[in-house]
């Protein structure tokens, strides 16, 4: 089981740069937990992509649910309170914090991209290449 964050799930379900290393790691650990925050995020990319002309609305629907199937079951809260700590003693936003919180509440790894959280939390995050090639 792994946290991934949106970013490697919107690299999984959206034909990219990155697709190679995040089909990679769901076939090493195809167990992927988040935080509910990953919904919102994940409109976010659609809306977008759908704005930009990359995808066609019935697309975007169609991407979304398979998102929600793939993360059905595997969504948490967090506690506010352990996000403002992590927050407080970082300089990655709360959202960012969320993953990072729930990969620790967890005791496993975030599997992310994301060069701020590699560098602010490197005992909880995994670079996404350096798991997708490891694997």
């Amino acid at each position: 089981m792994i946290v991934t964050d949106t970013n490697v799930i919107a690299y999984l379900l959206l034909e990219g740069e990155h697709t190679e290393q995040a089909e990679a790691v769901l076939l090493a650990d195809s167990e992927w937990v988040a935080p509910y925050l990953w919904r919102s995020e994940f409109r976010n990319i659609l809306a977008l992509y759908l704005r930009q002309g990359y995808l066609e609305l019935d697309d975007a629907k169609q991407i979304m649910q398979e998102a929600e199937t793939l993360m059905f079951g595997k969504e948490f809260e967090i506690q506010s309170e352990q996000i403002i700590d992590l927050v407080k003693q970082s300089r990655c936003s709360a959202s960012d914090c969320e993953y990072v919180a729930l990969a620790q509440q967890l005791k496993i790894d975030l599997v992310t991209a994301d060069q701020k959280i590699l560098a602010e939390f490197p005992s909880t995050a995994i670079n996404l290449r350096s798991f997708s090639s490891s694997s």
